[in-house]
């Protein structure tokens, strides 16, 4: 499903501006949405899954235009959404906290219902969980009932909102694989402030920061934004005071610091390849208000 965003804006009460003017077009696939917390991503995240309304401006998805009532409607049908913070009932197991959800979703056909709940326990590995009760599932065991129950109408476009947050790294790993292999015929739209979780399962993102919309491309690009900005410096001295410093390693009796800046930060500085995160902070860098 076709993501189609035009002057996209969102201004709360008080004069508070969340979104300013967004030109967004998102493909089939996996895309990555990237931003610190407070850029505007999780009030984009609502007003594609229509929750909110926007200010101004188009959101087509699909072909269907999520800012009239309609196509709102039509756009919630083939519509999975996993928010930030997913209420559950803890005393339920996760086969009756599905079983709840669906028929919210209309799947009234009790056998239809089931075989589907069945099917999607699988997919998320909680098979062998599925009639413990939620109140004893670790952070990612619900978030993988989270992505469960926002599959349940086999969506077209699945949008999941800080995901990873709080998980162990083995979750995470888990967690980015599965949404990598949701991303087949569907869109699936990532919106994260961990560049990492990007860095693993995207080709395309975007990029907000304080609600406008600072770059969209391909991940090879936005690295690029680094190209001849990062820098390693050795040292048994203080730590470079020019630039970014984004790690710091002992080395011997010193240490070893990765910088990133559009000089050298030291007379000793050597040059490094760049990462996507090297390349997001470059870009956040040059992004800032003077």
């Amino acid at each position: 499903m076709r993501i189609q965003l035009s002057q996209l804006t969102k201004t709360y009460k008080g004069g508070v501006h969340a979104l300013k003017g967004i030109d967004l077009d998102v493909p089939t696939g996996m895309y990555g949405l990237l931003g610190s917390n407070g850029a505007g991503k999780t009030t984009l995240m609502r007003i594609l899954a229509g929750l909110l309304r926007p200010t101004s401006g188009t959101v087509r998805l699909g072909g269907d235009d999520v800012t009239t009532k309609e196509g709102r409607l039509a756009v919630q049908r083939t519509l999975g959404y996993l928010p930030q913070d997913l209420g559950v009932y803890p005393d339920l197991t996760a086969r009756q906290f599905l079983d709840y959800i669906a028929l919210l979703k209309g799947l009234d056909e009790r056998p239809v219902r089931r075989r589907r709940i069945g099917e999607l326990l699988e997919v998320v590995a909680l098979g062998e969980h599925a009639d413990r009760r939620l109140k004893g599932y670790s952070g990612g065991m619900l978030r993988r009932v989270g992505i469960a129950q926002a599959l349940l109408n086999d969506p077209r476009l699945l949008i999941v909102d800080e995901p990873t947050t709080g998980l162990d790294p083995e979750e995470r790993i888990r967690f980015r694989t599965l949404l990598s292999h949701l991303a087949g015929e569907r869109t699936v739209l990532l919106s994260t402030h961990i560049v990492e979780d990007v860095a693993q399962t995207c080709r395309y993102l975007a990029v907000l920061a304080k609600g406008r919309l600072v770059f969209q491309g391909d991940v090879g690009e936005l690295v690029s934004r680094a190209d001849r900005q990062v820098w390693t410096v050795t040292t048994s001295g203080a730590a470079p005071s020019t630039g970014r410093v984004v790690a710091a390693l002992p080395h011997g009796s010193g240490m070893r610091y990765r910088v990133v800046a559009p000089v050298p930060p030291d007379p000793m500085a050597r040059p490094a390849e760049p990462t996507l995160e090297d390349g997001y902070l470059a870009l956040m860098e040059a992004a800032a208000p003077v």
